[in-house]
């Protein structure tokens, strides 16, 4: 009953805000089975095959990581699934499934293949079924510039790569990126502001200056500049490259929140009575004050994940974010700065995802506010 009246205080935005991210993520996870240019099934005179799923395993995506982490978190999902029939270990069963599912994403090798599938099931007498979108994200599938159409639910880009395909990949790459980074930031963050707050005296006063030195520079001018250092290593992919530096400018927010909630504790009498006691500073630290924390922390991850994924978009918009071919938002309304009233789908439908995804992210933080905040 208590559960239930909280979540009755967050209220039709918190709901809003989750249902979007709950969409976000099911769409994210189930990108090979909704925009796949190889068919799902295969069934001809040689029999039955499933060619969707080399890449399923070894992808020819440039940022494969990302794409293989997905893949894996939806296989484990899938046979996660099957554990209601197990009354007994599930745990174990849990474990199990997990390990075997990572195994052939080591074993299967990478292979390139540029059959036109859709001209072989034309040309053939099979059976197939392709995914509602059958074509990739990196597949040149018409002219340029189409505009939305039966075939092309979102139109194309300057080199006629379907635009709905690349919408749902680029949803992996944008939570990818807003999600990793905030959490490294918040790893880095948390441990500064619990010992800033508590110790204080020099160590406090210095990194105190240091995040005063770091806040006079613009944020979004200081990704730039990192970006475009990062970007002359030649890194093979650019996405852990961009986690990175959004996470080394973004621990500051939640270091000086934490700093200013445990200073509003640490005289309080149990942190005094730990004191008295003899207790070891990581436990005061970490079991002691962090728990008094993590409300706080709670409520500003979701606000801080909106403004990563802004600011990965940002970067890819002016050409200094996730590098091409890679399916990004940032990517895709750059392709329409030239003339974006022509190419109109190329900046309304990336705008939309990028305006519901930082809407969810924003309404789920209010909800989690007025659920953990007892004067909301």
């Amino acid at each position: 009953m208590k559960k239930f009246s909280r979540l009755s205080r967050a209220g039709a935005v918190a709901g809003i805000g989750f249902g979007a991210l709950a969409l976000l993520g099911v769409i994210a996870l189930a990108a090979p089975l909704l925009a796949n240019g190889r068919p799902l099934l295969w069934y001809d005179e040689t029999g039955v095959s499933f060619p969707f799923l080399r890449t399923f395993f070894a992808g020819d995506a440039p940022e494969k990581r990302v794409d293989e982490f997905f893949n894996y978190l939806l296989l484990v999902t899938v046979c996660c699934s099957c554990l209601g029939f197990f009354r007994k270990g599930k745990k174990f069963v849990l474990l199990t499934l997990a390990i075997l599912c990572a195994i052939p994403f080591f074993l299967v090798s990478r292979r390139v293949d540029k059959r036109d599938w859709r001209e072989l099931a034309a040309q053939k007498q099979c059976f197939v079924i392709f995914a509602p979108i059958s074509y990739g994200p990196f597949e040149p599938a018409a002219k340029p510039y189409l505009a939305p159409s039966r075939s092309h639910l979102c139109g194309t880009d300057e080199i006629g790569r379907d635009v709905a395909s690349r919408l749902i990949y680029g949803a992996r790459v944008s939570l990818t990126v807003g999600i990793v980074s905030t959490l490294l930031a918040l790893l880095i963050g948390t441990p500064i502001g619990l010992l800033c707050g508590y110790i204080g005296g020099k160590f406090d006063l210095l990194m105190m200056r240091l995040v005063e030195m770091l806040l006079c520079f613009p944020s979004f001018l200081l990704l730039l500049i990192l970006m475009s250092l990062g970007t002359d290593a030649h890194m093979e992919e650019s996405v852990p490259l961009l986690v990175g530096i959004i996470a080394v400018t973004g621990w500051i927010g939640f270091a000086t929140l934490v700093r200013g909630e445990v200073l509003r504790l640490r005289n309080a009498p149990f942190i005094e009575s730990c004191r008295i006691a003899g207790v070891p500073l990581y436990r005061i630290l970490f079991a002691e004050l962090l728990p008094n924390v993590v409300a706080v922390l709670v409520i500003a991850w979701p606000f801080a994940v909106a403004g990563a994924i802004l600011a990965e978009s940002s970067l890819s918009f002016l050409g200094f974010g996730v590098r091409p071919p890679t399916a990004s938002w940032g990517n895709l309304l750059r392709q329409a700065f030239d003339n974006p009233l022509e190419y109109w789908h190329l900046t309304l439908f990336p705008g939309i995802a990028l305006f519901l995804t930082v809407i969810g992210f924003n309404f789920t933080g209010e909800g989690l506010r007025k659920i953990f905040d007892v004067k909301a």
